[in-house]
């Protein structure tokens, strides 16, 4: 009798490990049965806000002299800027910076003797924030203008920006993600099968270039300031279910 019931909890034994089996098997072959696409998201824009910024200095003896001198030199800046059409409220002064000028003293032998004194430097540097982007760049090439004024003006180079990026971000996303699925119903439809669910979604890095520039993306994510034609793009990662 032991015999048989032995037997009997060993034949259960197996039909349970053959059950656990085929079923392990069968989630296996169920969690393989998925495809996994990118889609890629991409638009033009044309950046709407521009920053520019610029530095002018004065140089005298005396710290006195070198402020009055960099004051008078900030009116007529001012009074340029506005001559071009940009207002008071778009311009920002930063504080003054002040620091010697001196020059290094050698012997005839090439040792160093010491510094003399030649003056004080004082600088100042304005950051024009403005929507209408070609006035303020049409000014920034026309800067040198102040030389004639006899004002040291260095210019940077403008930087521009878009103010509806989060808009744009979106609109990005929607492409990307049907794009992607575009890609899959194709792999699906020329491999027999049918798409199922979409059961993971991983946005990519969002990426900002100058048009037709060649710039290299980045793992971390480009964002590009120098160029006013920009190019946006972002990917989208889905994982659909398969029938």
């Amino acid at each position: 009798m032991k015999q048989h019931l032995t037997a009997v909890i060993f034949a259960i034994a197996i039909v349970v490990s053959a059950i656990v089996l085929g079923n392990a098997y069968w989630k296996r072959n169920q969690a393989a049965a998925k495809i996994t696409v990118t889609g890629l998201g991409e638009t033009d824009f044309v950046s709407d806000l521009i920053v520019w910024e610029g530095l002018f200095e004065k140089e005298a003896l005396s710290l006195g002299d070198a402020y009055t001198g960099l004051e008078k030199d900030r009116q007529v800046v001012t009074a340029y800027l506005n001559s071009k059409g940009i207002a008071k409220e778009e311009i920002v002064f930063s504080a003054v910076q002040t620091r010697q000028n001196t020059r290094a003293e050698y012997n005839n032998q090439g040792g160093f003797m010491g510094n003399t004194f030649l003056g004080y430097i004082l600088s100042q540097t304005i950051t024009i924030e403005s929507r209408e982007v070609e006035k303020v760049e049409k000014t920034a090439r026309e800067i040198t203008e102040l030389l004639n004024k006899e004002i040291q003006f260095y210019s940077q180079a403008p930087r521009y920006y878009f103010t509806q990026l989060a808009d744009l971000k979106i609109e990005l996303i929607s492409k990307a993600t049907e794009d992607a699925k575009l890609r899959a119903e194709m792999i699906a439809t020329n491999s027999g099968a049918r798409l199922g669910n979409l059961t993971a979604a991983n946005m990519g890095i969002f990426q900002i270039t100058g048009q037709n520039s060649g710039e290299d993306y980045s793992w971390g994510g480009t964002f590009n300031t120098s160029a006013k034609a920009k190019t946006a793009s972002i990917t989208m990662k889905l994982d659909y279910s398969i029938k």
